[in-house]
């Protein structure tokens, strides 16, 4: 297949998704660059803000299988990875899988569950496969996992400890749309279902393809150094606990790639990086009491961005 074809898959893809979901393209790409380079998405938003849209769309524009899992306090561990049940006519048991075996899952509100059940499911982020009474059973590829929580709402919950939250690879929110895009959203759903009518414009064949191309783009030493200078950045300072891990800073290799691949460019640049180290690596920093939480994260990797050198070397091969 063609450079060109193939970026013009994964193009295919936006559109197609911002067909449906109005007005936030730049979290479209996030999310697709997310699922290009292998990683997870935690969506930290209000309810009624297209989430599952989103999760849906994601699935019928690439062939994916999607489930859904409404996590409450009482959602139990097999729910998520399956369960062996006994079979009386058989006398054995029988496995039975559970909701993570879909290539794409919507967690919802992951934070109302019990830290056993996100435990299980963080674990078949992590290995790519559920172990069931001793079996271990692989999980379909590709997986992509958009958990969400609801950041206005704490009674109930049990927030993800800051060794799960890495295992994120973004962290994203979209917020309302202006009044614009919900004249548009009102406009695009008045007589139809755009959600219902969308196709898929890619295999998975063509997916799988597109993700292998995606972690051959280039990645020229000054951008690596440049990598380098903004995590150890965030391991200083008086308020820092704990700054971005080496699991970050190869999440953010792996998600630049596929960025670049997104723009149609076979090599990455600063520019790149810029986009995506706040979603990439705000929420693994943590800052002492009193800093702002998530918002003093932002700040502070804002504050490295503007006192770091650019590179300005050659970043193709």
């Amino acid at each position: 297949m063609s450079l060109e074809k193939k970026y013009g898959l994964t193009k295919q893809i936006k559109e197609a998704v911002n067909s449906v979901f109005v007005g936030k393209e730049d979290v479209v790409e996030q999310v697709l660059t997310c699922f290009l380079a292998g990683g997870h998405i935690l969506l930290e938003d209000v309810p009624g803000v297209g989430k599952t849209t989103l999760a849906r769309a994601m699935a019928k524009a690439t062939g994916c299988t999607m489930g859904r899992v409404q996590f409450t306090p009482d959602t139990l561990p097999g729910d998520i990875v399956g369960m062996s049940v006994y079979n009386m006519k058989t006398g054995e048991f029988e496995h039975r899988d559970g909701v993570v075996m879909n290539q794409i899952l919507l967690a919802d509100e992951i934070n109302r569950t019990s830290p056993k059940t996100q435990a299980s499911l963080l674990e078949a982020m992590a290995e790519g496969q559920v172990t069931v009474d001793g079996t271990s059973y692989p999980l379909p590829q590709p997986f992509l996992v958009i958990a969400t929580q609801n950041p206005v709402e704490f009674l109930g919950t049990y927030p993800l400890p800051e060794a799960q939250m890495d295992r994120f690879m973004m962290k994203l929110s979209m917020g309302l749309p202006s009044r614009e895009e919900e004249l548009e959203i009102l406009e695009k759903y008045m007589d139809k279902e755009p959600l219902a009518e969308l196709e898929s414009v890619m295999n998975l064949e063509e997916l799988a393809q597109a993700k292998e191309e995606a972690s051959k783009v280039f990645v020229h030493e000054c951008v690596r150094e440049y990598m380098v200078d903004i995590v150890e950045a965030t391991r200083k300072g008086a308020q820092v606990v704990m700054g971005v891990s080496p699991r970050g800073n190869l999440a953010l290799l792996r998600c630049a790639k596929a960025y670049a691949y997104l723009e149609g460019r076979d090599y990455v640049t600063p520019d790149d990086i810029k986009v995506l180290v706040v979603p990439v690596l705000a929420h693994r920093i943590v800052l002492g009491y009193g800093s702002g939480g998530i918002a003093g994260n932002i700040k502070m990797i804002e504050h490295i961005l503007a006192t770091t050198a650019v590179p300005t070397e050659e970043f193709t091969k």
